[in-house]
């Protein structure tokens, strides 16, 4: 799509607004993706980086959200975490943001949700449906400049 936005290219853009991922590409272009993101008292914004990558992560909960679901405390990491596969939260692939080299804990990942593209529902994290992460993921590479506004 057309992107006139004044970022470098290979810059990653989430808008809170539009509920889009844009993914900035010579020529004024940029690769547009639907996401999810945080519902309310867990949105941000802000700069990062993107890390670290990984296809079919592994999930382990924060000890902030076992806390407010307690049921997740068998995937949580004294646990081992809750396995790769299709139900995993983090779905097929994720990118790990950081900020001045420190894990955000944020991730911009698959879900096995696809209803919740265009909602504010998560705890803070960007989802993609599973073949759009896949996509980004191998289009973005670490190290990448992150910009969620």
């Amino acid at each position: 799509m057309d992107y006139t936005e004044p970022y470098p290219v290979g810059t990653v853009v989430v808008n809170t607004h539009t509920f889009f991922l844009h993914l900035v590409q010579e020529g004024g272009k940029a690769m547009r993706y639907g996401v999810g993101l945080g519902r309310q008292g867990f949105e941000w914004s802000g700069e990062g980086r993107i890390q670290w990558k990984q296809a079919w992560p592994k999930w382990t909960p924060p000890a902030e959200m076992i806390a407010r679901q307690p049921e997740l405390e068998q995937w949580s990491a004294d646990n081992g975490g809750m396995p790769p596969g299709l139900d995993n939260p983090l779905g097929a692939r994720a990118l790990y943001i950081f900020q001045n080299g420190v894990d955000t804990l944020y991730r911009i990942h698959g879900s096995p949700e696809y209803w919740t593209i265009g909602k504010a529902v998560s705890s803070g994290c960007v989802r993609l449906m599973n073949q759009d992460i896949i996509d980004l993921y191998n289009r973005v590479p670490s190290g990448s400049r992150l910009i969620v506004v």
